[in-house]
């Protein structure tokens, strides 16, 4: 995604403030630490902050996008800008060795000397310290972008010398939206975007077949706990069991559960409230006027109970046959 200022605005309003107000008041900083989930813009606004520090002809600290330096940014070609990516598992100290020396290195090129280093917490002892005497004192005009989604993994030294810009989650909405851009209905959109904030590993999600048979599963479950006992149970050996093997799918799937219950607190408070299964929303609505909100609490209560139990190893089955019956108090039959 090469996000235009518009876009970058939206996804991080905050971050996009602090680094034209750097470039206002001409305070650019020796280095800095770029921090955030995947996902959240992290290069694309290392590109445009680039972008705006090199311009030839800025205007409303926006970069003009068309000057010779500009363009050399955006095709990886301006001999004063250098990025840096793991070799393997670390950036090792040659990587930063090489990198110090073609920042030394006369350059073709008058002006400010700029380096990226991608997922900079992947630094080794021996590279980072190599990079620590650089970053305390670089040889003439340069600055540091150093990207991360660990920010706590980067050695405190090197946190220190840098000015930390904190990239957060991308805002819901956006991210509904660029689903949807993808061709990704509303209801499976809204169901991936609240397990990931992560455009990629939503579209991923979204159409995976297996993904699309847990939500299914789970909402069948729902409807079912409400009328019978015995046929949530039935549910739970014929379908729930055999779909959900693995540890990590059953925890997903508890998660999409207890989603469902909190859809039905939301619409109990505010009928219209944005749903993570708007497909359901007539179901929950009618679900919502039939029940207490204290039954509902029991509700959740007793699913993030069975996640513990997962945790704990506790027999599957039988954490399963408990949870229904937990599900299933308060409830009345005719």
């Amino acid at each position: 995604m090469e996000g235009n200022i518009d876009e970058l605005k939206v996804l991080q309003p905050v971050v996009m403030k602090q680094l034209q107000t750097i470039y206002e008041k001409n305070r650019t900083a020796h280095a800095y630490i770029f921090d955030g989930a995947k996902g959240t813009g992290k290069q694309q606004i290392a590109t445009f902050f680039i972008k705006l520090l090199l311009c030839l002809n800025p205007s409303k600290n926006v970069p003009c996008e068309t000057c010779r330096n500009c363009k050399r940014i955006v095709s990886g070609n301006h001999p004063n800008v250098k990025q840096l990516e793991p070799d393997g598992q670390f950036i090792k100290i040659d990587q930063i060795r090489d990198l110090i020396s073609a920042m030394t290195k006369t350059s073709i090129e008058e002006g400010r000397k700029i380096y990226v280093i991608h997922h900079a917490d992947r630094l080794n002892t021996s590279s980072a310290n190599t990079l620590l005497k650089f970053l305390e004192e670089p040889e003439g005009d340069v600055t540091a972008i150093l990207l991360t989604e660990n920010y706590q993994a980067i050695l405190p030294t090197i946190q220190s010398r840098c000015q930390h810009v904190k990239f957060y989650n991308i805002p819901r909405g956006i991210l509904l939206k660029q689903l949807q851009e993808q061709g990704i209905t509303l209801s499976m959109a809204s169901t991936v975007s609240m397990l990931t904030n992560n455009l990629e590993t939503a579209i991923s999600l979204a159409n995976d077949e297996q993904f699309a048979h847990a939500r299914k599963t789970v909402l069948k479950l729902v409807e079912i706990v409400r009328k019978n006992v015995h046929e949530a149970l039935l549910v739970i050996y014929e379908e729930w069991l055999s779909s959900f093997k693995e540890k990590n799918e059953i925890e997903q799937a508890l998660d999409l559960l207890l989603f469902a219950y909190r859809d039905i607190v939301a619409i109990k408070a505010n009928p219209e409230a944005s749903c993570t299964y708007p497909d359901m929303l007539q179901s929950w609505r009618e679900h919502a006027l039939n029940t207490t909100y204290e039954r509902l609490s029991h509700q959740m209560q007793s699913v993030l109970e069975a996640r513990q139990n997962l945790q704990r190893n506790m027999n599957r089955t039988l954490m399963m046959e408990q949870l229904m019956l937990n599900l299933q108090e308060g409830y009345t039959f005719v």
